[in-house]
């Protein structure tokens, strides 16, 4: 990927991990751009975010502080990883579920 590239998406790149409606704002704002390297985060951070909140459901019926504390931490060490390597400029998925992300969410033209 273009540095020049890079340095030009990365705080769309930045924005799609900090809340849902972080990556919805940098979707529609890499529209017109058609950036990779923005649309490489926007695809990990949105995947992340709906996963959150689907799982989220699901652990909130669970009435466990360890599942509880298992699913914050699980969580936070991947929207940290995904920030960390948006912020360094590097197009590395998430680990476990980042090429899920990539592959369905290109499908949705995402």
């Amino acid at each position: 990927m273009k540095e020049n590239s890079i340095k030009e998406g990365k705080n769309l790149a930045i924005i799609a991990y900090i809340t849902i409606l972080g990556s919805v704002i940098a979707y529609f704002l890499n529209n017109d751009k058609k950036n990779a390297f923005s649309a490489f985060h926007i695809r990990q951070g949105l995947g992340l975010w709906l996963m959150y909140m689907l799982l989220g459901f699901v652990t909130s019926s669970i009435d466990n502080w360890f599942a509880t504390l298992g699913f914050w931490i699980f969580f936070g060490v991947l929207f940290v990883f995904g920030i960390s390597s948006a912020f360094s400029g590097k197009t590395q998925e998430v680990p476990l579920v980042g090429a899920y992300f990539q592959k369905t969410l290109s499908k949705l033209g995402i």
